[in-house]
């Protein structure tokens, strides 16, 4: 063993100690990555600011816009109701209408006139129908009434309530003096109604004329906006024009189709029940059917109390059973099979629009209140598809590209407007 080897290893050399150079340049380092950070959040902020800010005054305008347009149509109601309405009988009358025009070689005016009187002869065949049948049972019903009256009187001073058989008669001597006393508000209100009626008539009588011209001329309408509205803006107004009149005529043929379906099996267990003026309660079913929840409400509320009146209590509740058997039917098996898919609106969207539409309108706007609302859903779904048409790809993330591969879209690159397709 030599001495090399037994002498003791030297130390390892000390690292240099760090100047103060470079201190002072990493502290630099640091303050500046600070900075940049600091700086990327502040800015990330000013853009989410500055977006909410944009959108905010957007969705202030279009509100403000909404509420313009609902001004409008309350000053041009008297236009709009009639207008509305020659479009929904339209959408039934058109097709018979055409049939006559492509099969007997009628010329329009002569299709569209036969159609109408057609229609009318309908309309006057039901009511001649019903008017001996409501004739003859309203004196029975009105006597039925005033005996379900005296039946509730006696029982009301037989049972342990505490009502006796005076205090009924004072009820009832106050009620008739309230009556007389409010004669002045009634004979009033009664003014008021037939003032309303008259309006009514009125607005029919301009609806019917306008549905005449719509089922003559209608055909034409959509072109000439076409072609007078630029090459831009008439492909889409001529197509959601199509698409308005196509779920407006599903629709109400359809609801027309399901409200027949519960009209024929309320009238059925109506007849069975052995309840008077079944044909009328089915009727005034049917018409009612074409206000969605609240028609079929009222019409089943009416059959019930008749039946209340007329037969019974037992049967009454017999039919109840029946309407809400029907309502069931039509709510979970008809209106889901029979209804478009373009057409698919939720209950609660219905429920809502309704409610909206009676509140605004009353019982006009109740009933057109479903046909508005697909209307709108209609212009919805068109505006959906021309963004997804003219929308850019999300840019892919990172870890997915591949060496070589381009973004299809740079943020960089993007145009800096998106044009419409002309068809």
């Amino acid at each position: 063993m030599n001495e090399d080897q037994l002498a003791p290893a030297s130390p390892a050399p000390a690292a240099p100690a760090t100047s103060a150079g470079e201190e002072r340049r990493a502290r630099q380092r640091a303050q500046q990555e600070f900075r940049q950070r600091t700086q990327a959040r502040e800015q990330t902020i000013g853009r989410g600011t500055a977006w909410l800010a944009r959108w905010s005054l957007r969705l202030v305008l279009i509100v403000l816009g909404l509420i313009v347009l609902g001004l409008v149509i309350r000053y041009t109601w008297s236009i709009v109701l009639p207008v509305t309405l020659a479009m929904i009988f339209t959408t039934v009358l058109q097709p018979p209408a055409y049939f006559l025009e492509r099969h007997l070689k009628l010329p329009s005016a002569l299709a569209a006139a036969t159609v109408m009187l057609g229609s009318f002869s309908v309309i006057g065949l039901l009511i001649y129908v019903m008017a001996p049948s409501v004739a003859d049972q309203s004196t029975q019903l009105a006597d039925d009434a005033v005996k379900g009256i005296n039946r509730l009187s006696d029982w009301l001073a037989e049972s342990d309530l505490g009502v006796s058989a005076n205090q009924l008669d004072e009820m009832l001597t106050s009620a008739e003096e309230k009556i007389k006393d409010s004669a002045g508000t009634i004979a009033s209100g009664v003014l008021v109604g037939v003032n309303m009626a008259t309006n009514i008539v009125l607005n029919l009588v301009l609806a019917l004329v306008l549905t005449f011209l719509f089922i003559k001329d209608g055909r034409r309408f959509l072109p000439w906006i076409k072609n007078n509205s630029g090459p831009t803006a008439g492909p889409h107004l001529y197509e959601v024009g199509n698409r308005i009149w196509a779920t407006l005529g599903g629709f109400i043929r359809t609801q027309a189709l399901v409200s027949a379906i519960d009209a024929v099996f309320i009238y059925i267990g109506l007849i069975a029940v052995g309840v008077p003026l079944a044909f009328p309660l089915a009727v005034i079913t049917f018409f009612a059917g074409f206000i969605p929840i609240i028609g079929a409400v009222s019409a089943g509320a009416l059959a019930v109390l008749i039946a209340l009146v007329s037969v019974g209590p037992l049967k009454a509740l017999i039919v109840l059973a029946v309407i809400l058997a029907v309502q069931q039917l039509e709510g979970n098996v008809l209106s889901p099979l029979l209804q478009s898919r373009s057409m698919n609106l939720h209950a609660a969207v219905v429920l809502l629009s309704v409610t909206l539409g009676s509140s605004l309108f009353g019982i006009i706007g109740a009933f057109l209140a479903v046909p508005v609302t697909a209307i709108v859903a209609v212009i919805l779904r068109y505006l959906n598809e021309q963004v997804a048409l003219n929308s850019t790809d999300p840019d892919p993330v990172e870890e997915d590209l591949q060496e070589g591969d381009e973004l299809v879209n740079p943020p960089d690159e993007i145009p800096e407007e998106a044009h419409y397709p002309e068809d």
